[in-house]
């Protein structure tokens, strides 16, 4: 009842600020000057005339709002920009909330885009984009204000709604997702776009500003993205210390290098075929001896931006290497393993001689590593020193794999060029492969190419069942994804192992129906049936 309490004198006082300091009071400038002439004649008369206005005008009471035409836009989406949304936000906060009504800040962040960005021309995100924000525009209300935010993330400030509690805010939040994620049409490539919503309450902020609001719901976004995609959350206390937190990595990245924190994970590929291990990929993760598993969404940017890239690709070689002669050494059949080179590394000259050094340190074939190139890079590098070093490497033996298929413009001159061994189709033709029939059209055409090239397939990103046997009933040669297997420490492999050895095995006796199985009966009962057929025509099997 306190806090109640406290809060009605807070809108009470607000109110009263209002109607002695808002655009209102200019209606007493004549009264004030009527008494001023009365109290001291016509020379205060004068003054006040003179003053008052002057002083309104300063304070920019009689100063009209900024409408929506008024506002600076973004060029590409034509939406206000982020000044625009703190200006609302501080508007609503100097009216002070009204009673039975609250509004709030939503940060939406498109996931996934850096990726995206990875793969295909600005043109194509930029369009992407464009698509995004027409949407979010059709799932709000007239009066709420959609801006733009830097790269793919976007600030929706809600008009004051009756009743804007936290559960409204989640339904609001779903609503805006479910307007995205129809699939976006992109230049014949289809987009499963989805996008992490964080927000924050004007009541919940750590500070009355616009600006702090916006930062709130920022942060309440960055936890959202690190929950996975399409996640929402609201900020709370909880979420500013993780904010707090996630800055704080920035410093603790070499270290953790250094101190092998970050080492390779192993994410299991299968034949469709017959359902055999055929190898792992490598992939970096972060073990934080504070907070546990870090995210590679929230480190490997930095170890960019830091140029410790080089640095992560000797971990993740080395830990793959290991990984290799120990799954020999206990008698496990991993035929080769992948591991993936940014660009930087590509580039460099000395990239070559640091690969056959470790393949002869652990005593290895060069056929059992398998080198990963995003398709972006093989095509628009073509006479420097990363195509040399791709050259290489094929020369040296090891097998060359071309990953995110589908996203770039690799021409198959360049595919011949380099001996791409297997191509990867990228997980955004994988997605909903069993109930999309133009996902299945287009991944057809990927395989029948690949069959004409000679070139093994594998489908990344296979996260249900059904994906998987569409892509087995496709022809696609071999499979990846959390239906499979999720990425996991050198540890729990072997465990893994063993398990899908033994549903290898049991599929496998499954598969053959023996003769002494078939009831006695049954059988008889099918030769009579054969025997009774008349000539010629096909009699309907048992």
């Amino acid at each position: 009842m306190r806090l109640y309490g406290r809060r009605f004198q807070e809108v009470v006082r607000s109110v009263i600020r209002t109607m002695l300091l808002g655009p209102q009071a200019l209606a007493f400038v004549p009264a004030l000057t009527l008494a001023g002439f009365w109290l001291g004649g016509e020379g205060l008369l004068v003054l006040l005339a003179l003053v008052l206005p002057a002083c309104f005008a300063a304070a920019g009471f009689a100063r009209p709002p900024v409408s929506l035409d008024d506002m600076p836009r973004d060029g590409l989406t034509g939406l206000p920009l982020r000044q625009s949304a703190v200006d609302r936000l501080d508007r609503f906060l100097r009216k002070g909330a009204q009673l039975e009504q609250s509004t709030a800040c939503l940060a939406l962040r498109l996931d996934g885009f850096e990726d995206l960005g990875g793969k295909h021309a600005q043109a194509f995100r930029d369009t992407v984009l464009m698509r995004v924000g027409e949407r979010l525009t059709a799932a709000i209300r007239n009066k709420d204000l959609l801006t733009r935010l830097e790269g793919p993330n976007f600030a929706v400030v809600l008009d004051p709604i009756p009743g804007a509690d936290l559960e409204t805010l989640i339904q609001l939040a779903a609503r805006i997702q479910g307007e995205i994620a129809n699939p976006i049409v992109v230049e014949g490539v289809r987009v499963y776009a989805t996008v992490s919503i964080g927000f924050c309450q004007l009541r919940n902020a750590p500070e009355q500003t616009g600006e702090a609001v916006l930062m709130a719901a920022g942060h309440a976004l960055g936890d959202a993205a690190i929950s996975g995609p399409g996640a929402i959350r609201a900020y709370t206390k909880e979420v500013h210390r993780a904010a707090v937190e996630r800055t704080s990595l920035t410093g603790e990245v070499e270290r953790a290098l250094a101190n092998g924190e970050i080492r390779a994970w192993f994410q299991p590929q299968v034949s469709t075929d017959t359902g055999q291990l055929t190898g792992f990929e490598a992939l970096a993760r972060w073990n934080h001896p504070d907070r546990g598993i870090v995210p590679p969404a929230e480190f490997l940017s930095i170890i960019e931006d830091g140029g410790l890239s080089e640095r992560l690709g000797e971990v993740i070689l080395y830990n793959a290497c290991a990984a290799l002669r120990e799954w020999d050494q206990a008698g496990l059949t991993v035929p080769r393993i992948g591991v993936n080179f940014s660009p930087s590394e590509l580039r460099n000259p000395r990239l070559v001689d640091k690969i056959k050094w470790e393949l002869d340190r652990f005593d290895l074939d060069p056929s059992r590593l398998a080198i990963e190139i995003l398709e972006t890079v093989m095509s628009q590098e073509s006479i420097d020193a990363i195509s040399r070093n791709i050259w290489a490497l094929q020369e040296l033996g090891c097998s060359i794999e071309l990953d995110d298929f589908g996203t770039g413009s690799a021409s198959i001159a360049n595919i011949r060029r380099f001996a791409v061994g297997r191509i990867k189709i990228d997980r955004s033709f994988i997605t909903h492969l069993d109930t999309d029939r133009e996902q299945q059209t287009m991944v057809a055409a990927i395989l029948t190419m690949a069959e004409r090239l000679d070139l093994e397939t594998l489908g990344e990103g296979v996260e249900t069942a059904g994906e998987h046997a569409m892509l087995a009933q496709l022809g696609c040669g071999y499979v990846q994804g959390f239906s499979i297997g999720r990425p996991m420490p050198m540890a729990e492999t072997f465990t893994w192992y063993e398990r899908h050895k033994a549903k290898v095995v049991q599929t496998s006796r499954l598969a053959v129906t023996p003769r002494h199985a078939i009831p006695e009966k049954a059988a008889n009962r099918a030769v009579a049936s054969k025997a009774n057929q008349p000539p010629g025509k096909p009699g309907k099997t048992a």
